[in-house]
């Protein structure tokens, strides 16, 4: 069975950080892309930033580029979201989702994504 735990959230001020978890269990790691998107109240889940395990490679959303860094701990199946220089309209919930995405168009697109974690709440306070 799938799994996928976001954890890491809380409450900082802005230009704090914080670092997000994705632990995972259930699937071949380094087969999977795993992606961290964010869904603020009253807006539409975007997403953050993703990582393809086995590459290596990764990318971000214009709104957290220079901010946020994506890592991966394959000892540990684990996903880290460092976010660096957070700002107010960087609360939202946090979640995790993987897939083995064997074709893609943009892996920053949540359709992209079978697997799902529950979310983890950052509030960022001015």
């Amino acid at each position: 069975e799938v799994q996928l735990q976001a954890s890491g959230g809380g409450l900082v001020q802005t230009g704090e950080s914080l670092r997000l978890s994705c632990t995972t269990s259930g699937f071949p790691f380094e087969d999977f892309v795993i992606g961290w998107f964010r869904q603020a109240p009253g807006k539409e889940r975007e997403g953050v930033s993703y990582i393809m395990i086995r590459e290596g490679s990764t990318d971000y959303a214009d709104s957290v580029k220079g901010r946020f860094t994506i890592s991966s701990d394959k000892a540990k199946s684990t996903v880290y979201l460092q976010m660096n220089s957070l700002k107010p309209e960087d609360t939202a919930i946090y979640y995790c989702a993987a897939d083995r995405m064997s074709t893609y168009v943009d892996p920053l697109d949540d359709y992209e994504y079978d697997y799902w974690g529950q979310g983890t709440l950052v509030t960022v306070s001015s």
